[in-house]
């Protein structure tokens, strides 16, 4: 259930950050509500995830898998270069999600 939970965290806060742009600087209405729904729809299931995962391997995974992603929507579709260094950096960022996992965070 905790796994379920921070799943949808993760995806909700991928959904607000993606959001981010969209606001102009909080100036337009829409895009603003969108991104503040979305981040408190994360943090609510990201508190309820960490009541059955422990919050080190929570957070890991949380901002690890949702920089690795808010990165790929970048360079995918807002038009943002993925450089070298930003493959090695998503890469390290990856290795250390799994490390924290199989270092028996649990």
């Amino acid at each position: 259930m905790g796994y379920l939970l921070l799943t949808f965290a993760i995806i909700a806060e991928i959904l607000g950050t993606s959001l981010m742009k969209a606001t102009a600087g909080f100036t337009r209405l829409w895009p603003t509500l969108g991104l503040v729904a979305a981040y408190l729809t994360s943090f609510y299931l990201f508190a309820r995830a960490v009541q059955h995962i422990p919050v080190s391997v929570a957070y890991a995974l949380w901002a690890g898998l949702g920089t690795a992603a808010i990165a790929a929507i970048g360079a995918a579709f807002l038009g943002e270069p993925l450089t070298l260094a930003k493959v090695v950096g998503i890469g390290l960022v990856v290795s250390g999600v799994v490390v924290l996992n199989l270092g028996g965070a649990h």
